[in-house]
């Protein structure tokens, strides 16, 4: 710990950037996605909150971001991490007009 701390210090103190992973919530709320665009990086993370009082399956066909998280149940939560560059549609397969579109960046 100690050591993660000072190579932190010294890379601060030199002027390099540390970089970390993101993390954005996506609300599902009367049938929406909130927001319903998003743009990322790569091997950031969205993370899926049901804030609605009905189940929701959020998933994706996009190549290299395919997924499918099944039944979320209200008041539950998935994290999703993109690794692959590009303009990912999500889904909900319960609803088929909630939708988002998710661009990810290098």
């Amino acid at each position: 710990m100690r050591g993660l701390k000072l190579a932190m210090l010294i890379a601060f103190l030199s002027g390099s950037a540390v970089a970390f992973a993101a993390e954005t919530t996506i609300r599902q709320k009367a049938r929406l996605f909130s927001p319903n665009e998003v743009t990322i990086k790569k091997d950031d993370t969205l993370l899926f909150l049901n804030d609605d009082n009905i189940a929701h399956n959020v998933y994706s066909s996009a190549a290299g971001n395919q997924f499918n998280l099944g039944a979320i149940a209200p008041g539950n939560s998935t994290p999703v991490t993109f690794k692959t560059t590009g303009t990912v549609e999500i889904l909900c397969a319960i609803h088929p007009a909630m939708k988002m579109s998710v661009r990810v960046t290098d």
